[in-house]
């Protein structure tokens, strides 16, 4: 077996070489890039140049590797060089362990500091006070709607949304002895337990359910008492120290949920492009169709629309929308400008890649 495997590992080991003189090179290079970066003022992170890297690389992949997985390791290459000139902070809805961080990893890679923020609005006002770069917020989720503390926010807040990502929802079932045995409570947040009632009734309905903070405070109860079960991320397992005992009990298989990355800074148009929009319309008739039609008109698909009461009037509201396309496009330009004259309020929360 080694005299039929030694030539085979010495090509890797010759190709992780070459690889290696690669990677350093480019880290050359992309210094190169922060220098000039610095010179003009310009940011670090740009979402839009970096979606273009990695939809180049799904484009250009001959295979046998899948390209999400060369999206991956790409990302955590840009995450690397990222860092050479400098770690950006990212906030994040916390504590450690929770889906919120692990979409902090799936966008930045892994090479940033993370600043866990105790609510939503903490990782608002952590941008907005500059102790962190970006903030990474939920919006939707795919089971259970919109986030509305999310909506809310935008309302009075100067950040904008410069990306997006959407990560699966997968809960695990987890303790610190890798089993159930002598386990007399289940504990997760709220949310949680709702996704995996129709599991945990079919398999463990005469333990206990608790509701806490978040799954990763589950977690964290978990790792200290033996009789505690978690249901959190994958992510949680690592951080706590905790074996899963069953995977992946959500009762909805897709459940996803989406997030945005906020920040101050705007993207530049990729070619595959979404724009959201804040506005609020007068109360009288007719008002909802006039400030739709111009998308109608110049062939802007809308792929989302929400609705917010407001909260010093009654029975009047905020709109959500969300468009496929970015600002600078013509047809979107043109139908915003029209929109404007429209609506009572309105107000651009980001163009940023899809």
């Amino acid at each position: 077996m080694d005299e039929l495997l030694k030539p085979l590992r010495d090509q890797i080991d010759n190709l992780d070489t070459q690889i290696l003189e690669l990677l350093n090179r480019r880290a050359k290079i992309a210094q190169e890039v922060g220098r000039v970066k610095n010179k003009t003022n310009a940011p670090i992170y740009r979402p839009d140049r970096e979606a273009q890297v990695l939809r180049r690389i799904a484009e250009r992949n001959p295979g046998p590797l899948d390209s999400k997985d060369l999206q991956t390791i790409y990302r955590e290459i840009m995450s690397a060089c990222r860092a050479l000139e400098r770690r950006n902070v990212i906030a994040f809805l916390g504590p450690a362990g929770t889906f919120s961080e692990q979409a902090v990893y799936d966008c930045f890679g892994s090479a940033v500091e993370t600043l866990s923020c105790s609510s939503i609005d903490e990782v608002f006002s952590s941008v907005e006070n500059s102790d962190a770069e970006f903030g990474v917020v939920p919006i939707e989720n795919s089971t259970e709607g919109a986030i509305n503390r999310t909506y809310d926010l935008f309302v009075r807040s100067p950040l904008t949304i410069s990306n997006e990502v959407s990560i699966p929802i997968r809960h695990n079932l987890m303790t610190a002895s890798g089993n159930m045995h002598g386990i007399k409570q289940i504990s997760a947040h709220a949310q949680a337990l709702a996704q995996c009632q129709g599991w945990l009734n079919t398999h463990f309905p005469d333990i206990p359910k608790r509701a806490v903070s978040s799954n990763a405070e589950a977690a964290r109860i978990a790792k200290d008492d033996p009789t505690v079960a978690a249901i959190a991320g994958e992510i949680a397992s690592k951080c706590y120290d905790l074996r899963i005992v069953n995977a992946q009990i959500q009762d909805e298989p897709q459940n996803r949920t989406r997030f945005a990355v906020i920040g101050r800074k705007d993207t530049e148009p990729t070619g595959k492009d979404q724009t959201s929009l804040l506005v609020s319309v007068k109360n009288e008739a007719g008002s909802v169709y006039k400030m739709l039609e111009p998308f109608d008109r110049y062939g802007v698909s809308m792929t989302r629309l929400e609705s917010r009461p407001m909260k010093d009037r009654d029975w009047e509201y905020y709109f959500f929308v969300d468009l496929v396309g970015h600002i600078k496009e013509e047809k979107v330009a043109k139908a915003l400008e029209e929109l404007k004259d429209r609506v009572a309020y309105f107000k651009v929360l980001g163009s940023y890649p899809i």
